[in-house]
């Protein structure tokens, strides 16, 4: 079982970027081959989806795009090639905000999610859905605070370093507040 890789990304196609690691190319799958470039050194977070006819490997830049992946593939019905659309056309935040208050609409926007696997989405996921970031474990509840931040020109580091400090049963004004001074000191 693989974690990640760091390697040389030598090649992107439409669904998957060819990452070299120690001279040998791997065929990674992955939401948005063209966020990736040509020639340069990369982490890519794995998942490898070992079936009787299929040996593929899925990448991700960060882990919170691979852990909503493995949310998402645990879905019945959902598989890798049905989640990796969601990711490359949705943000975290907004795929767990459409859970959370079962919007049904946003989630048949993705391709091949229809009404029924719609809701079988947020009947899997809602309530149960936390993303790891750089072993801090971060609830939904804190992703629009953490927006917000880094909308006021915040790290993604920094704010997740202190998000955990913050009190998720404030209203979102004053949780804005609580981080604001965390940062500033």
């Amino acid at each position: 079982m693989y974690n990640y890789m760091v390697g040389v990304v030598t090649e992107i196609e439409s669904s998957y970027i060819v990452l070299e690691v120690s001279g040998i190319g791997y065929q990674i799958y992955t939401p948005n081959p063209y966020s990736f470039d040509i020639s340069k050194d990369y982490k890519v977070y794995l998942y490898q989806y070992l079936r009787e006819d299929e040996n593929h490997l899925y990448g991700f830049k960060t882990l919170e795009e691979k852990e909503m992946f493995l949310k998402l593939i645990g879905v019945k019905g959902l598989g890798p090639k049905m989640a990796l659309p969601i990711l490359a056309t949705g943000s975290i935040s907004g795929i767990l905000d459409a859970i959370e208050r079962e919007n049904i609409l946003y989630l048949k926007k993705f391709p091949k999610i229809g009404e029924k696997l719609a809701k079988q989405i947020i009947l899997d996921l809602k309530g149960k859905v936390k993303i790891v970031s750089e072993g801090v474990s971060i609830s939904n509840h804190y992703e629009e605070l953490i927006e917000v931040l880094k909308g006021l020109g915040y790290k993604e580091k920094d704010v997740k370093n202190i998000i955990v400090k913050v009190d998720e049963s404030l209203s979102i004004e004053d949780q804005v507040k609580e981080a604001l001074k965390l940062l500033l000191k």
